[in-house]
């Protein structure tokens, strides 16, 4: 990607705070008056789960954007989590722990009232894979793992140190942390991540985190980058 004459605005995991994402918007389109040439909103993964509105949130990043910006949406690990199920390759059991139960009831599905009706059966995982509309799973089928440019990578969770981007696994740019973590000092290129939430993003090495965990706080976070220099923006703030 081509960042000269661009303003890039990442945002981190976004886990189904609709409320939240909207108002992080706002403040980037009026942030972004000031500022000439390409815009780009570069989404960091994990945008179903855990709060309450999955679906307005995929419905959200399938709409046209406001006049003047791109998107990138990437893959997190809960999006292939959801497709693992859909596809048969992870139990309806796991996929409800890691954060399922939410977004199934974005969809107007209750599991467990499932579950009671049919049983622990292929009828039930039937139903709710009705429920999810094609739209949405081949939205997220298309999601690419990663982003980069001379400068910068922008991931999910992070990269594999010693590895060239180019063959990066993409197990590891959904899922790594602490070989990623221990190696931050040696990377050749800025890396912006979310995937593991932190109280509040800081630079570590040449990798910042900027998941600050928003239905847990209520604070969706973006970075936006001009050439070297970054700034913070809140959905709080």
């Amino acid at each position: 990607m081509d960042m000269r004459d661009t303003v890039v605005y990442a945002i981190g995991d976004v886990h189904g705070c609709y409320d939240e994402l909207r108002a992080l918007e706002q403040k980037i389109q009026i942030d972004a008056q000031r500022f000439r040439g390409r815009k780009i909103i570069i989404m960091l993964g994990d945008y179903i789960d855990r709060g309450p509105h999955s679906r307005r949130v995929i419905d959200h990043l399938m709409a046209p954007l406001p006049k003047g910006f791109e998107r990138i949406c990437l893959v997190g690990n809960h999006e292939v989590a959801l497709l693992l199920y859909l596809d048969g390759h992870l139990s309806r059991e796991t996929w409800l722990g890691y954060g399922g139960r939410e977004t199934l009831f974005s969809y107007g599905v209750d599991p467990d009232r499932l579950i009671s009706l049919y049983g622990s059966s292929e009828q039930a995982d039937a139903r709710i894979r009705e429920a999810i509309p094609a739209s949405h799973v081949d939205f997220l089928r298309t999601l690419p793992a990663m982003v980069c440019s001379d400068q910068f990578v922008f991931v999910h969770a992070g990269i594999r140190p010693g590895i060239a981007l180019e063959v990066q696994d993409e197990g590891d740019l959904l899922n790594i942390r602490e070989e990623f973590f221990q190696a931050a000092h040696r990377l050749d290129r800025w890396v912006v991540h979310g995937h593991t939430i932190v109280d509040a993003p800081t630079l570590d090495g040449r990798r910042l985190d900027i998941d600050t965990g928003a239905f847990q706080t209520g604070r969706l976070t973006a970075l936006r980058i001009i050439g070297k220099y970054g700034r913070l923006l809140s959905s709080r703030d």
